[in-house]
């Protein structure tokens, strides 16, 4: 089955996916440092903490690594994520002389993904989500859902890496459902495709899905 016809079923199940604006670019790269080896609910604590803490991302940058940590104490890592976005922001003022990124809407593609992806500790996965999710640029991005969901449908081998999975991926997947395939295969792997004990009775994919009866 090829990537239209999974589209197709999975927006059945799941709704038609019109974009939206999620955070402004930077704030979304710093959502997307939080969501790092967390859960939604968890990251999303941490977020809400950081801005009740900091007024602006300008004083995030100006403070010290442990008042951030504490800030965003409640996504896990808190250590290591307070030591790269302060890093980051840091990176950011020295190049841009502000933590204004729209200008990233204003460049061609291949630039705005390689100047994010010069930022510490900034892959594919955090280029995708603040290009796609801010400024609805077709850039998949390929989290854990995306990931294992993609695998099980054979859509990529099993040696294949996340990164990998990331330009393999966006070769498949039409530029006008980006969007929509990319949250539709998110809500699947929460919902139906799970790590363990995947709910494969229940899936609008199962009969082309060669690993259904595998793991049912």
């Amino acid at each position: 089955m090829d990537v239209s016809n999974i589209n197709r079923l999975l927006a059945r199940q799941y709704g038609v996916r019109e974009w939206h604006q999620h955070h402004d670019p930077l704030s979304e790269l710093i959502a997307t440092i939080l969501s790092q080896n967390t859960s939604d609910t968890n990251s999303g604590r941490a977020f809400t903490s950081l801005r009740e803490k900091f007024p602006n991302w300008e004083e995030v940058a100006k403070a010290n690594v442990n008042a951030i940590e504490k800030a965003i104490r409640s996504g896990g890592l808190s250590h290591i994520k307070a030591a790269r976005i302060k890093e980051i922001l840091q990176t950011i003022l020295k190049e841009r002389g502000s933590l204004d990124l729209s200008f990233l809407d204003n460049i061609p593609l291949g630039e705005s993904k390689a100047w994010l992806r010069q930022l510490p500790g900034v892959g594919p996965k955090t280029v995708g989500c603040v290009l796609l999710f801010s400024l609805g640029k077709p850039v998949f991005p390929v989290d854990t859902h995306v990931f294992r969901v993609s695998k099980r449908l054979g859509l990529i081998a099993n040696g294949i890496s996340a990164e990998q999975a990331h330009e393999l991926l966006a070769g498949m997947v039409p530029v006008e459902h980006v969007y929509e395939f990319h949250m539709n295969m998110v809500d699947h792997g929460r919902k139906t495709c799970k790590s363990q004990r995947p709910k494969c009775p229940n899936c609008v994919l199962r009969e082309a899905c060669p690993s259904s009866y595998q793991i049912s």
